[in-house]
C-alpha cells in the first residue's frame, strides 16, 4: 500500500452559492468534512493543489489525512466530486470521516495482469474483453485495497471470469457477492476475433451499359 495521501484545507464560514462562486475564483474549492460524531465541517482547499493529487489514482479509493487549519487531523475518504462539465475545474467535494474500527464500503479499480500472455489471445488468437473495470467492496480501513488484481493469464478462447475468481486481500469482501451466487457477474471474457471474409466465388457484378451512348 503507498503512503497516505495528506490533504490540507482551511475552515470556511461563508456559505451559500455566491460564496462557493467567490472562493472558486480565487482558486479554492469548496468542499465538506461529515460523519462520525462530530458536525459537518465546511473547508476548503487549493484547487490547483487539490487538482494536481486528483491525478493518483489511490486518492479515490484510500484513507486520507485531511488537515483543517489547526485542528487535529482526520481520515476521511472521498465521497463525491463536482466536476465543472468541460473545464479543467472542480467545483466541490465531499469527504466522509471514518472510524478506524468500522468497515466502509468503497469502489476500487480492476488491474488486468499477464494481457500479453493471455493463452486464448496469445496461443488461440481470441480477443481479450473487459465487461467490469471496478468493484464495491467492504473492509475495515486498515485493509482497504487500492486496487484488485486480476490474472488473465489461463484464460482461454470462450471462456470469462467472474468476481468470485478475484483473489482478495484478507478482511476485504466484494459486495455484490454477498447477495447471492446471481451476483457473481463476468468481468472478463476471450471471445473469436472479429474477421471479415470476402467471397471470392460470388459472381461478378454485370457491366452496366450506357443507354444514352449514340453510335
Amino acid at each position: 500500500m503507498s503512503d497516505k495521501i495528506a490533504l490540507n484545507a482551511e475552515p470556511r464560514s461563508d456559505l451559500g452559492k455566491g460564496a462557493s462562486r467567490r472562493l472558486r475564483k480565487t482558486g479554492l474549492v469548496p468542499a465538506i468534512i461529515y460523519g462520525g460524531d462530530s458536525e459537518p465541517t465546511s473547508i476548503t482547499l487549493k484547487h490547483n493543489e487539490f487538482l494536481h493529487q486528483l491525478e493518483n489514482e489511490t486518492i479515490y479509493t484510500q484513507v486520507l489525512s485531511m488537515s483543517v487549519g489547526s485542528a487535529k487531523k482526520e481520515d476521511v475518504i472521498l465521497r463525491d466530486l463536482q466536476r465543472h462539465p468541460y473545464k479543467a475545474i472542480i467545483m466541490h467535494a465531499d469527504f466522509q470521516r471514518i472510524d478506524k474500527n468500522t468497515a466502509i464500503h468503497v469502489t476500487v479499480p480492476l488491474h488486468y495482469i499477464n494481457e500479453e500472455i493471455c493463452y486464448g489471445v496469445k496461443t488461440e488468437g481470441g480477443q481479450l474483453n473487459h465487461v467490469v473495470s471496478e468493484v464495491e467492496v467492504s473492509s475495515l480501513p486498515k485493509d482497504l485495497p487500492e486496487y484488485l488484481e486480476v490474472d488473465v493469464t489461463e484464460l482461454k478462447l470462450g471462456e470469462s471470469l467472474h468476481l468470485s475468481d478475484i483473489k482478495l486481500p484478507k478482511g476485504v469482501e466484494i459486495i455484490a457477492l454477498t447477495h447471492g451466487e446471481d451476483h457473481d457477474i463476468g468481468i472478463a471474457a476471450v471471445h473469436k476475433s472479429r474477421e471479415v471474409t470476402v467471397d471470392t466465388d460470388a459472381p461478378e457484378a454485370p457491366e452496366s451499359e450506357d443507354d444514352t451512348t449514340e453510335e
